[in-house]
């Protein structure tokens, strides 16, 4: 069994692609989920200022693992700076999305601050991926 992961995670399948996206992507959505909930709950901080200040340290991070090990191997790469144009665009749609949760969670629903989290965890990801390996790296 662990021999097939390790395959899957380094060919240039979908599944590939998967595991080193979750691995990846996981670890920075980790990232700004600590950053984000770390600034609300020890700061006098707005919950969407939060959100933007954790956005900001993530996509460089992501766009670096994401473009050289994520999808390494996936799509033409002929043109660097549509690539890098697209997954800009597409953080600012992950960014969108994240502040929605935001807004939902403290304002609309007035849950406590760090509930944001839940969604920035499990649905924007899986949303990410499909744009990111549909649209960005390919």
């Amino acid at each position: 069994m662990g021999l097939r992961v390790l395959h899957h995670l380094n060919s240039g399948s979908v599944l590939g692609q998967l595991i080193r996206y979750a691995i990846t992507g996981g670890g920075v959505t980790l990232l700004g989920a600590g950053l984000y909930t770390g600034l609300v709950l020890t700061t006098p901080i707005h919950p969407q200022a939060a959100m933007a200040a954790a956005y900001l340290v993530c996509v460089a991070a992501g766009y670096v693992l994401h473009s050289r090990w994520s999808f390494r191997g996936h799509g033409t790469r002929d043109n660097p700076g549509r690539t890098t144009f697209r997954f800009f665009v597409a953080s600012l749609i992950s960014y969108a999305m994240n502040a929605f949760w935001t807004w939902l969670c403290t304002s609309a629903l007035g849950l406590p601050d760090w509930t944001p989290v839940l969604p920035l965890l499990f649905v924007t990801p899986l949303a990410m991926f499909g744009i990111n390996r549909n649209w960005v790296f390919k």
